[in-house]
């Protein structure tokens, strides 16, 4: 089999294992092994497969560009949406009731939950989109895409498991909130996520292998 064929199925077997371990085999996992170690159990996996992705992204090489490089306008656009998506990652950390062991929502949203109730998702979705819009090979809707199912869809799935778990909770938590950012009116992220998401957009790209974010001007 080509390097090609390889990366898809490892980013089949990405998202799959995670659907699976996240849904139908959740409970009968904790059931047999218990929670700490399932979650362990889980992480092993999860490492594993995105392990397998990122191999076969590189073992591939360029590819010809599947349209021509990005100008500066969409290079700027891509750099506030990654600008963005640090913001709601970093504030996703701060009172997230959809954590694992978190005790559910508590008061209306605030910080990034105002914004999206998915804030961590919608960071991953949205890195997956500017990189499929830069990078603009095959491998990299292959990986990226991959990134971006699993993150919407596991969104989706989250409000369904969560409202399983919360009842009446949840559904006053997701009426106070929205799926898609900003859809349910626009709010300030906060002021730690703001300060924090910055610092972690420049910090990453800083380090990023080509010049990325706002250092392709100010480098």
């Amino acid at each position: 089999m080509t390097l090609q064929v390889w990366l898809l199925l490892s980013a089949i077997l990405f998202v799959g294992t995670h659907f699976l371990m996240s849904h139908p085999l959740r409970e009968p996992l904790v059931g047999r092994v218990g929670e700490r170690p399932f979650r362990g159990i889980y992480a092993v996996v999860s490492l594993i497969t995105f392990a397998m992705m990122v191999y076969f992204y590189h073992a591939i090489g360029r590819e010809p560009p599947l349209w021509p490089a990005p100008s500066d306008a969409l290079w700027l656009i891509a750099s506030l949406l990654m600008w963005f998506a640090s913001i709601l990652f970093v504030g996703s950390f701060i009172k997230n009731p959809a954590f694992p062991g978190a005790p559910g929502p508590k008061g209306g949203p605030t910080g990034v939950f105002a914004i999206t109730r998915h804030p961590m998702m919608w960071s991953f979705a949205i890195w997956a989109i500017v990189h499929m819009g830069l990078v603009a090979m095959p491998k990299a809707l292959v990986l990226d895409g991959a990134i971006l199912i699993l993150a919407l869809a596991g969104a989706a799935g989250q409000d369904r498991k969560k409202a399983r778990q919360f009842g009446e909770a949840w559904h006053e938590w997701t009426a106070q909130t929205a799926f898609v950012p900003f859809t349910g009116g626009v709010a300030y992220p906060g002021t730690v996520a703001l300060a924090g998401g910055t610092i972690f957009f420049f910090l990453v790209t800083w380090i990023h292998p080509i010049p990325a974010g706002f250092w392709r001007w100010i480098g």
